[in-house]
């Protein structure tokens, strides 16, 4: 995949100039719409961990995939419903998109009855827009702590900043919130902004049209 040697080109570079000095971030790749077929080629190219939005649609080509690819690991990037909940779990090994209590508790009674370790971000509504999913930034903490108070281990953050917007003032603030609340993992950051967003410090991008090329309708 040639688009893949760009990718880790731009990754290293935006490391080494960041504002915040870490390791590269996790690449995450943007899977959704995308078949199988192409899902192992990325595989085989050595990207290790990839993004779906939807559950039905990750059941559907994930399952034979992770048998035959079992250090491949599986992040839910989209909203999830807690109906759902069950299903996911047991498909996936990150959940980024807690965004409620009631989705937190889906989740922690599905890993619970599961026995399964899901690694969970919350996703806040970093610029606090009316049609999109997340936990308004001054409600963070109240998630947080009943994420804490009902078992369900937060590992970080996750945000979408808003679109025709500088982002840069987005991952500043996501950055501080992780710092604040003891939070490791930052994941921000997609194929047009990516590189702003390991400058500010994110620990996983999620990258699909860079990556894969333009989205399958």
């Amino acid at each position: 995949m040639g688009r893949l040697a760009a990718v880790d080109n731009a990754i290293l570079t935006a490391t080494h100039g960041g504002l915040i000095k870490r390791p590269p971030p996790l690449l995450v790749g943007v899977s959704k719409t995308h078949s199988a077929t192409t899902i192992e080629e990325a595989i085989t190219a050595g990207v290790h961990a990839f993004g779906e939005n939807k559950v039905q649609e990750a059941e559907a080509k994930w399952p034979a995939l992770k048998a035959r690819y079992p250090h491949v690991e599986l992040h839910l990037i989209g909203p999830l419903q807690s109906n759902k909940a069950a299903d996911a779990v047991a498909l996936f090994d990150v959940i980024q998109t807690i965004d409620r209590p009631k989705i937190a508790d889906a989740v922690a009674k599905e890993a619970s009855k599961q026995a399964r370790e899901i690694t969970a971000l919350i996703q806040v509504n970093v610029g606090e827009e009316v049609q999109k999913a997340g936990v308004l930034p001054r409600d963070l903490k109240r998630l947080l702590d009943h994420c804490r108070d009902i078992g369900l281990h937060i590992s970080g953050l996750m945000c979408i900043p808003p679109a025709g917007q500088n982002p840069a003032p987005y991952f500043a603030l996501m950055q501080q919130m992780a710092t604040r609340h003891g939070l490791k993992e930052i994941s921000m950051g997609m194929s047009g902004d990516y590189v702003t967003a390991i400058r500010f410090g994110a620990t996983m991008i999620r990258v699909g049209t860079a990556l894969f090329g333009e989205r399958v309708a």
